[in-house]
């Protein structure tokens, strides 16, 4: 299928809602004030008691609201669960050469952290994509895998599997009346790019590439024999993957994710937030001042007229004779509210975590003190996130696998590498560190039981190590502790 070519509206309609519920989530990621206020929807009914949304009686924005970033928590901590360790990535069935390749593509490309920040996001919007590209220019050396949010992507899927996506992005230099968008469409094969000019709603029309300086050196890059848009990738597989969050809960049977906020826990964010300004007037309130009788203040001088000055600690609010009975100072100390508001906020936290899908510990919210922890215990506190995060390992190792088989293609392909790709395998580990302390202790008990060869408490220790280090590590501590066989020409000499 080409790209668009005809005014059709933009973002496609019949991905309104999906770009909808993207908005609102990505709102209470972001934790912008004003874009919480706007995707509140200010008037609707079923909105009036919410702090967001909610306008003075003045039609002004109220600067009093405080934001508590617990959404933001919430998919970091989900990224954090999934990638703070790099899972392991082989090549089981490949050559020495191309796995030495993926190393390089794995280190230099920064996939970890690219991966880490991918998967904070899928928790937001529900999904995020993977892409393959490549920028002779920049990197001449190798391919790059890039990720692209999932409400600028328009997905086509053929039994829940992902055959075709456009990219869309609008670029500098668009106004509200004019605006340009650049469509990139990864197709089994091909890379198709479009400009065009167009509207806030309607995509417009097609105009080449070489109108906008952001796309103009994509120009270079086509096909010429081609539509005049299209880049080979010379491989068969797609240059795109979807990686969704979880399965969704509103399109039942649709392959696109759903946002770790779609429980839905947009109440219980919105009421943690009504509860921090509510501590925080508390305090304004509760500020000690000083009422005192007129004649006790400075006049100001006739024609002056009166104001309140919201710091002064000593202020009139009483117009009587100081003579009078109980016309002294007095003092005015409202209560702070402390334990109520904190006891709320935790409430309101631990549900809004749980609702997510997570341990409330994984947050931090855990009871401090006590002594030490061993690794299982650690894992049966945090046993609900932990459940989530292998749900998710499973959504991301099929796609990941499949782009990085792609990358290493098209670093063969484009790039020119002397390498056999292959479909990398993708493992993810437990999620949970043991203490080199358990560990020495289990390692302890091992060998006294004389469970285990040397080569394999070496593993336990050390499981990132390739064979090459394990095996010069067990030599090293066979020899240190001369357990190592001796060498038969120095027992029996010839």
């Amino acid at each position: 299928m080409p790209l668009p070519t005809a005014d059709t509206p933009w973002p496609p309609p019949q991905w309104a809602r999906h770009y909808a519920e993207m908005q609102r989530a990505d709102a209470w990621y972001s934790g912008e004030p004003r874009r919480l206020d706007a995707e509140r929807g200010v008037g609707r009914p079923a909105e009036r008691r919410r702090l967001w949304g909610r306008r003075a009686a003045t039609q002004r924005p109220r600067p009093d609201r405080l934001h508590v970033p617990l959404a933001g928590d919430i998919a970091a901590m989900s990224g954090s669960l999934l990638f703070a360790d790099m899972p392991a990535i082989t090549l089981p069935n490949a050559d020495q050469v191309t796995r030495d390749r993926l190393a390089v593509l794995l280190d230099e490309g920064s996939v970890h952290l690219a991966l880490l920040a991918a998967a904070e996001q899928a928790a937001a919007l529900g999904g995020i994509y993977l892409r393959v590209t490549w920028d002779r220019d920049m990197v001449p050396d190798r391919p790059l895998l890039t990720s692209v949010q999932a409400d600028a992507a328009v997905p086509e899927f053929r039994w829940g599997m992902l055959r075709a996506v456009t990219f869309w992005a609008e670029l500098p230099g668009s106004t509200s009346a004019t605006v340009y968008r650049h469509l990139e469409r990864h197709e089994s094969g091909r890379i198709m790019h479009g400009l065009y000019l167009g509207t806030a709603d309607r995509l417009g029309r097609s105009v080449p590439l070489t109108e906008h300086p952001d796309t103009a050196d994509l120009a270079r890059s086509l096909d010429r024999d081609g539509d005049g848009q299209t880049i080979s990738t010379r491989i068969p597989q797609l240059t795109a993957a979807y990686v969704p969050n979880q399965l969704s809960r509103t399109h039942r049977g649709s392959p696109i994710g759903r946002s770790d906020y779609d429980a839905p826990i947009y109440d219980q964010l919105d009421a943690l937030d009504t509860t921090w300004t509510s501590w925080m007037r508390d305090l304004r309130l509760a500020r000690s001042r000083l009422i005192a009788p007129d004649a006790y203040l400075r006049d100001l001088g006739p024609g002056n007229g009166a104001s309140f000055d919201d710091d002064r600690e000593v202020w009139t609010g009483l117009r009587i004779p100081p003579t009078e009975a109980g016309a002294g100072i007095t003092l005015a100390q409202f209560t702070i509210r402390v334990a109520e508001h904190a006891q709320t906020a935790d409430a309101l936290t631990r549900q809004a975590v749980t609702s997510a899908g997570y341990s409330p510990q994984s947050l931090g919210l855990a009871v401090e003190g006590g002594p030490p922890v061993t690794a299982t215990e650690v894992e049966d506190r945090t046993s609900r996130s932990m459940t989530t995060r292998g749900a998710k390992a499973g959504f991301w190792r099929q796609p990941l696998a499949g782009i990085l088989g792609a990358l290493l293609a098209v670093d063969r392909e484009i790039i020119g590498t002397r390498i056999t790709p292959d479909r990398p395998t993708v493992e993810f580990g437990s999620g949970v560190a043991e203490s080199m302390q358990s560990t020495a202790t289990t390692l302890d008990l091992l060998t006294r039981a004389q469970a285990v060869s040397t080569a394999t408490r070496v593993k336990i220790l050390h499981p990132d190590w390739d064979e090459g280090a394990v095996e010069a590590e067990v030599a090293a501590i066979l020899r240190e502790t001369g357990a190592a066989a001796p060498d038969p020409v120095d027992t029996f000499p010839m």
